[in-house]
């Protein structure tokens, strides 16, 4: 909020550094900013979004593979083709807002080559029309070299850092062996921790999206007026919602550790008790 803040006069520098830095250091940074950024840039207010542009800018300069891994998922880019596409928000977008976001993914076309779905997606709107010619990039579009490799989280647990070091000076191979084994299983118990992360956080994004179309139509259904295959497709929604319920318990169960995600979940739940009740209630 501080480094988009519509007041700002100018950008805010320290405000966007710390957005980078916070990143860095959340194990859940990459999928939570990029969810933020979008929703900032596509703000009605020009000022609002160019300065959320530069915060995406500055990320993908500063913050490394985690960050452009979730850039170039699909679910981040087509809120960036939401914005410059007029089959949505495109023919009320300023021009200054679509072209700094034509011109950022093609510096990621040429920067991050590996990332394949951000070519493509922009070969796209190329097909479209969208694109008429490539942007002219400013000297400063290149990308840096990587930054240095953060501190990764599995070797923060102080005991097996602390073995790992001494097993590591050792020149008896079969302790270098059991570093090595010691490594993997590290690296194995972070990846099952990402997974439960992104998990929770498709979860929790689906069940807010069929929240918020079913309180739509409940609140728009009126009996007898309601067309039928309307009242089909709540139902629907309704036998998806009850479903989704157990599977929050299972997410809230396995989070206990965490309390600002399972603060999520428990909201989560409480919207869908709300709509299930909605339903029950007026249909």
């Amino acid at each position: 909020d501080k480094a988009t803040n519509p007041l700002n006069k100018d950008l805010d520098w320290d405000g966007i550094n710390a957005f980078c830095e916070q990143l860095n250091k959340e194990l859940e940074g990459p999928p939570l900013a990029t969810r933020l950024l979008a929703h900032k840039i596509q703000s009605p207010q020009e000022w609002e979004a160019i300065q959320a542009l530069t915060v995406l800018e500055s990320c993908m300069k500063s913050c490394g593979k985690r960050f452009h891994d979730e850039v170039g998922k699909f679910r981040f880019l087509n809120e960036l083709i939401k914005v410059v596409s007029p089959k949505y928000l495109g023919s009320r977008t300023p021009e200054k807002v679509k072209s700094k976001i034509l011109e950022l993914m093609y510096s990621w076309t040429l920067g991050l080559p590996h990332e394949v779905k951000i070519s493509e997606a922009y070969q796209m709107l190329k097909k479209q029309g969208i694109v008429k010619c490539d942007p002219k990039l400013p000297d400063d579009a290149s990308f840096p070299p990587p930054p240095p490799r953060p501190k990764n989280i599995i070797f923060d647990d102080e005991e097996k850092s602390k073995i790992l070091a001494r097993l590591l000076k050792s020149s008896h191979p079969e302790d270098l062996r059991a570093a090595n084994k010691l490594i993997k299983e590290m690296v194995q118990e972070d990846q099952k921790r990402m997974e439960k992360i992104s998990k929770r956080v498709n979860a929790i994004e689906e069940v807010n999206n069929n929240v918020k179309l079913l309180t739509e139509m409940v609140t728009n259904y009126s009996k007898g007026e309601t067309t039928e295959s309307n009242e089909d497709l709540m139902k629907e929604l309704y036998q998806r919602c009850e479903r989704m319920r157990p599977m929050l318990f299972r997410l809230a169960s396995d989070t206990e550790d965490n309390d600002e995600a399972l603060a999520e979940i428990l909201q989560a739940n409480d919207n869908l008790t709300q709509v299930i009740n909605l339903y029950k209630q007026l249909v």
